[in-house]
């Protein structure tokens, strides 16, 4: 047993362990969680759905990421829920529950790294795993009120973790303390250089909420006295809706290659969204895949170009506060949609993400977001934590 208490329903049935980790280490005396698309040696790994748990065997090695975290020290207690084969971005599933979400009670607690998420709020371990494909570590960051980062496309390694769309996907944490969200960075990431210019996504921050809009303006001052005065731009040079289009065309296409031979041979059960995603997914051509593929490309050229080497963004990190575990499929649709748009960015150019955990007038949980150039991620977590002390 891992020794910890889950009160807020973020384990996985079959989650329940203790692997401690080396006794000398950069991690040494902090413990942590792993999202159940990561392989652990001798535990099997659920991927968030019943059928893929019985059909897979049992894991002979550690995911590559879990060795590094146990070789630095840290100690893994245990696997936590993910929504299934991390196809959403809500926070629910049907077979193992929806996880609490401590800082916004009655709200959701955002997916796919759902169980991560609230187990981080919750502090049930000092921080978590997750991915993020679409902003399946950004959004549950963000409506938990944690820290949470999706890095540069490839930089830390996703061996041994279930896939979904492999040229999105990436491996982040969580955590609810500053300090220990830029240890883990510090021990898994190589430096990388101050930034030197500033921006405002104009056309992302308009998709954000009312509530959101003044959390920008107070990150954005904090960001001009620590790099210089941000530019306002629009980063999308069509349309942000155009942008999510490409991701759902590039992204389900992937996910069906991935997942189509064991779905149509093992007939899982999936929630309604899940198996509608799936289904969608499966009609995707390769004519399709290889138009959205050649405008992922000439996306991922223009953000670098306007970005370049030295620029950090600023951007909301979700479009507002968790939905009600009560919104109508409709409502979280709608809200999911208008996500996407946003978080479709660093996804399209492999560029990583931290999300800053504040709270609106509501009281609520809001992440704000810093982006920058491929490789800067240790930078933006220290820029990260300057705002947040400046702020």
């Amino acid at each position: 047993m891992s020794g910890v208490r889950d009160t807020v329903g973020a384990f996985v049935p079959h989650g329940h362990f203790r692997i401690e980790g080396a006794r000398l280490g950069p991690l040494s005396g902090l413990t942590f969680l792993a999202k159940d698309l990561y392989d652990v040696a001798g535990h099997p790994t659920g991927a968030g759905n019943p059928t893929w748990l019985a059909t897979h065997p049992v894991p002979a090695k550690h995911a590559a990421l879990v060795g590094r975290l146990l070789a630095a020290g840290a100690t893994l207690v245990g696997k936590t829920i993910t929504d299934e084969l991390a196809y959403s971005t809500h926070g629910d599933n049907v077979h193992y529950g929806t996880p609490v979400n401590v800082n916004a009670p009655g709200r959701v607690p955002g997916g796919s790294s759902s169980g991560s998420g609230a187990a981080a709020a919750a502090r049930l371990a000092d921080f978590a795993l997750g991915s993020d494909t679409g902003g399946s570590v950004r959004i549950p960051a963000s409506f938990c009120g944690v820290w949470g980062i999706r890095p540069t496309h490839g930089l830390v390694p996703d061996e041994g973790v279930v896939n979904l769309a492999p040229s999105y996907d990436t491996c982040g944490w969580l955590a609810a303390e500053a300090g220990t969200f830029e240890r883990v960075a510090n021990a898994l990431l190589p430096p990388a250089p101050a930034f030197t210019q500033a921006f405002i996504l104009e056309d992302a921050w308009a998709l954000a909420d009312p509530e959101v809009q003044p959390l920008l303006e107070s990150v954005a001052a904090a960001v001009a006295r620590l790099v210089g005065p941000p530019r306002r731009i629009r980063i999308c040079d069509s349309d942000l809706e155009s942008w999510r289009k490409t991701y759902l065309g590039v992204s389900a296409y992937e996910a069906w290659q991935v997942h189509g031979a064991w779905i149509e041979a093992a007939k899982p059960v999936f929630g309604p969204a899940i198996g509608q995603r799936f289904a969608y997914a499966k009609t995707v051509t390769d004519g399709d895949f290889a138009a959205a593929t050649r405008e992922r490309e000439r996306i991922a050229t223009h953000v670098h170009a306007v970005i370049g080497s030295g620029g950090v963004a600023i951007l909301p990190s979700t479009a507002g506060p968790a939905p009600r575990v009560d919104a109508s499929p409709e409502e979280v649709d709608a809200f999911r949609m208008r996500m996407l748009r946003i978080t479709s960015i660093a996804g399209h150019a492999r560029l990583p993400q931290v999300s800053m955990p504040l709270r609106g007038s509501s009281g609520l949980p809001i992440g704000i977001s810093l982006m920058g150039p491929a490789g800067s991620d240790r930078a933006l977590v220290a820029l990260a934590l300057e705002v947040a002390r400046n702020n």
